[in-house]
Order: structure tokens, then C-alpha cells, then sequence
């Protein structure tokens, strides 16, 4: 099999090695990764990922935020 080098940042870095199973390589993390992007939806993808304290605070605020907003009707 052919191999290709990619270069990535160390949090992407990070974030691979958080989603990698014990005896799973980077390849098959990337692979599996790629099939789920086909298909699911983002809660199936946010379901997948393991617990993350700063994700759920950033998604909390974003909801709160959300509740605030008001949607007004436009006269044209």
C-alpha cells in the first residue's frame, strides 16, 4: 500500500489521538472519520465524540445566545 505524508497542526494532531481507539491506527482513524462524514447527521457526529467540558460550555452559550434572539417580522 502507498503512503502520503500530511502535515497537520498539533491541535488537529490532538484531536485525532482523542478520537483514536486503543488498537486503532491514524489511518483508520481518518478513514472512519471520512465514511461518517457521508452519512449521519451532526448529532450522530457531536454522539460520536468523547466528552469535551470547553465543546459543551461553547454549545451552551450558543444556545442561551440563541434563546435571546428574537426573529421580527419585515414589512415590504
Amino acid at each position: 500500500m502507498a503512503h502520503k505524508t500530511l502535515t497537520i497542526s498539533e491541535e488537529a494532531y490532538t484531536a485525532l489521538a482523542r478520537l483514536k481507539e486503543p488498537r486503532e491506527s491514524f489511518t483508520d482513524v481518518v478513514l472512519r472519520l471520512a465514511s461518517r462524514r457521508r452519512k449521519g447527521t451532526l448529532l450522530d457526529f457531536v454522539r460520536s465524540m468523547q466528552p469535551d467540558e470547553e465543546f459543551a460550555k461553547t454549545l451552551e452559550q450558543i444556545l442561551e445566545s440563541r434563546e435571546r434572539s428574537r426573529v421580527r417580522t419585515v414589512q415590504l
